[in-house]
């Protein structure tokens, strides 16, 4: 988390603090966490082959420019003293356009104005995860989670230069056990603090020839109105690291997300 969302943390434990109520702020049967959260996307592509017994590599930084808003869903289940059902959902869907204001001539071939590129990612994650409460007081709750997520990622390229035109597009998919852990802090019947991280492991589950790994941690601060109406803020980051070799050819994709998020909770 950046050092400008320190004096907001600062400030949400203090007032916190000074709320001294005894809490029993998980003994909510049921809760629903709806929100958006305002990405900043970076990565790097990687490329690397052997010709001829010489080895040949590439890598690219790029991102996809402004940030983009996007819907965020998480809930909970408790249907024990220390046992619970999680579920989160996160999409993204981004495009990027570049076009050329003016020719530009290599040799004898020249690319006119106007001709232009468009690139589109789309990157979805769900996963349902059982979580089981090491520690549960009344202020105090650590868990250890195991379940499994699904994670899709969808690219694509178009590209016109005069009358010549490009498409080209892939989606994989696949489903992987996924572990992590919680830990919520309840001061007092006004206040939670969560914060959760989880990993999952390409080898472990169906992505095809796929390698590589997502990981993905968060932090937020609730405050509670009523026992049953909320609101929320916090951080989310998200990191995949996909790789794939074919014909000879080694491709890479370090993709990161990460920002703010803010939104609504109800619990019954």
């Amino acid at each position: 988390m950046t050092n400008r969302f320190l004096p907001l943390t600062l400030a949400l434990f203090a007032a916190g603090a000074a709320y001294a109520l005894p809490a029993h702020a998980e003994d909510d049967r049921f809760t629903i966490r709806l929100g958006a959260m305002s990405v900043d996307t970076s990565g790097e592509f990687t490329a690397g082959t052997t010709f001829r017994g010489n080895p040949y590599e590439f890598s690219q930084d790029y991102d996809f420019g402004s940030k983009e808003t996007v819907p965020r869903l998480e809930g909970q289940f408790k249907f024990g003293d220390r046992h619970r059902l999680l579920f989160n959902y996160w999409g993204y869907d981004k495009s990027k356009t570049a076009r050329l204001s003016q020719d530009v001539s290599f040799d004898d071939t020249t690319i006119p104005a106007g001709s232009f590129a468009r690139a589109k990612t789309k990157f979805e994650l769900a996963s349902a995860m059982y979580d089981y409460a090491v520690v549960e007081t009344d202020t105090v709750s650590w868990g250890l989670q195991i379940g499994v997520e699904y994670a899709k990622i969808e690219g694509k390229l178009r590209a016109q230069a005069g009358t010549a035109e490009y498409n080209n597009g892939r989606s994989e998919d696949g489903y992987a056990p996924v572990v992590g852990s919680r830990l919520t802090l309840s001061p007092n019947e006004h206040w939670r603090f969560v914060v959760q991280g989880q990993y999952l492991d390409a080898g472990w589950g169906d992505f095809g020839d796929y390698k590589g790994d997502i990981s993905r941690a968060n932090a937020l601060a609730e405050y509670r109105f009523t026992e049953n109406v909320g609101v929320f803020v916090g951080y989310d980051w998200f990191k995949i690291n996909a790789k794939r070799s074919r014909d000879n050819v080694d491709v890479g994709l370090d993709q990161r997300f990460k920002g703010p998020m803010a939104g609504v909770t109800f619990s019954f």
